[in-house]
């Protein structure tokens, strides 16, 4: 047997057969009656119309029109959701969810970034967005920011500037003040770990800053920084009158021992997730500052690497510090995979896994997906869940929310029909209300990425991660439900799993007069 297999076997072993059992079986059973299912999506990779009515260049538009992308794809008409908001607002009712997150481009309302250049066109776009999405009976869920910044902002520096903090709160604030007499629920930010490890360090996204020595971490300082002023502007101004609530949407994989009879490995999948979940979320939840692991980490790489130092952390003022703590009204979660993770000797390599000390690898056997990153392990996140119900909420007790979790298929073959996508998404919701009953974790929202296929960065258009197909061919754009839409459908009608007769989803019965009728009638929605 491979070491790997080996290590892979041993996180199994940790638990007795009925154990691993328990942690394998769906869980049957409902949500609460006030429980909240949801579909995202996020500006750039939907909206399209990236140069229409006063909108300004952001990061993605410069980068995805560079050669680069897959197949030299752009999202400059994307799903052309701009010109389809009742189109859209369609799909959701279909799907029969409460609440709809989508975010706001920062370049469509402000085209300089600064509040100077406010583009009347861009922000009405969103007023009448918003505005469908309540009279159809859906909660909105605003995002503010989610990796689209506009260009003229980068060409100062971005988020490695400190004067972007002014110029966010500038833009939080109008926010707030045009739509927050109709959005009640607020993310500050959508998984800015990937804004400062893949924009800022791998240079893998826009603006494509390879620079995880200095920028990564002066990009999350900025960040959080950020966060905590629109929190401050909201909390100060507006939640009086308008009743709302502001949080941040932070992603993290779940991370396990690879060898869980090894203390060292242990040591090494706690400081995979504090490099990663800790970052954003020990500073908000905790006590203003960076997770004490990640200080001493950085602090012996730069004794061991005098001539080189791998990471170059700022610091906080205590004043900065009260400033953060506490900041947010709900715990935003963005999950989609583990790992197994391992100690190592990261020397004077920048990078988490060089200046963590550990090295992360995913069990053989796990379901892959169209993405090289994510791999199905739904148990991680009840696990997750746990993990941040104790460390992080046993003060400040607030709930948490699902805010973002799926899986890409290759954009190939039968697409329509993506069991994959399916048994992703039961394993992930079965496993959400494992935490809820059995752990008594306060979830009160799950929200499935995506409503609808989308631009993906440096993929283009080749992962698809939508209950509905987009075809990018045509210029219509038209929108198909595939069999997951009907699947997370059902779910939501349900609320939940209604009993172990129900062990598989077979499919969509549909006579083909009412599915002609449909999709004449989503044509005639479309053109």
């Amino acid at each position: 047997m491979s070491s790997d297999s080996q290590s892979s076997k041993a996180v199994w072993e940790k638990f007795t057969p009925q154990k691993r059992l328990d942690r394998q079986m769906y869980h049957y059973g409902h949500f609460s009656q006030d429980f909240l299912w949801g579909v995202s999506s996020s500006a750039y990779q939907i909206e399209g119309g990236y140069d229409q009515d006063g909108k300004g260049p952001s990061v993605w538009d410069v980068v995805s029109n560079n050669p680069g992308t897959f197949n030299n794809h752009t999202a400059d008409t994307a799903a052309d959701s701009y010109r389809k908001v009742d189109i859209d607002v369609y799909l959701l009712r279909g799907l029969g969810v409460n609440t709809y997150q989508f975010s706001i481009s920062w370049a469509r309302i402000f085209p300089s970034g600064q509040k100077d250049s406010l583009n009347e066109e861009g922000a009405l776009y969103y007023d009448n967005l918003i505005n469908a999405l309540i009279e159809s009976g859906i909660q909105p869920v605003a995002t503010i920011y989610h990796w689209d910044l506009p260009q003229a902002l980068q060409d100062k520096g971005g988020w490695t500037n400190p004067s972007i903090v002014a110029a966010y709160k500038d833009y939080a604030a109008f926010c707030f003040h045009r739509y927050g007499d109709r959005v009640k629920s607020w993310n500050t930010f959508s998984s800015p770990w990937v804004v400062s490890h893949a924009g800022h360090g791998t240079g893998e996204h826009a603006p494509g800053i390879k620079d995880y020595v200095t920028a990564s971490y002066q990009v999350t300082h900025n960040i959080l920084k950020s966060h905590a002023e629109a929190w401050h502007v909201y909390n100060d101004n507006y939640r009086k009158t308008q009743g709302g609530k502001v949080g941040i949407a932070l992603n993290s994989d779940w991370a396990e021992a690879a060898d869980p009879n090894k203390p060292e490995d242990k040591e090494a999948a706690e400081r995979y997730l504090e490099f990663m979940l800790g970052w954003f979320a020990h500073p908000i939840f905790i006590d203003g500052d960076y997770p004490e692991v990640l200080k001493t980490q950085i602090e012996k790489k730069r004794n061991e690497c005098p001539s080189s130092a791998p990471a170059v952390l700022p610091s906080f003022t205590e004043e900065e510090k009260a400033r953060i703590k506490g900041t947010s009204d709900f715990f935003g979660l963005n999950h989609y995979t583990s790992r197994l993770v391992s100690s190592s000797v990261g020397g004077c390599t920048p990078g988490p896994e060089g200046v963590g000390d550990f090295q992360a690898k995913v069990d053989p056997s796990w379901p892959a997906t169209a993405s090289d990153w994510i791999y199905s392990m739904p148990e991680g996140l009840r696990s997750l869940l746990t993990h941040i119900k104790t460390k992080y909420l046993a003060v400040n007790n607030v709930p948490i929310y699902i805010t973002g979790n799926g899986m890409p298929t290759n954009d190939s073959g039968d697409t329509l029909n993506d069991v994959s996508r399916i048994e992703y998404m039961r394993g992930y919701i079965s496993e959400a209300l494992k935490a809820i009953e059995t752990d008594k974790v306060d979830v009160q929202r799950f929200t499935v990425q995506s409503l609808m296929d989308g631009f993906e960065g440096n993929k283009g258009y080749s992962e698809r991660f939508g209950l509905h197909q987009v075809n990018f061919v045509d210029g219509y754009r038209p929108r198909t439900p595939k069999q997951s839409a009907y699947f997370f459908a059902q779910i939501i009608e349900q609320n939940g799993f209604v009993s172990r007769k129900q062990d598989y989803f077979e499919g969509v019965k549909i006579s083909p007069p009412l599915l002609i009728l449909y999709f004449s009638f989503l044509l005639f929605l479309q053109k």
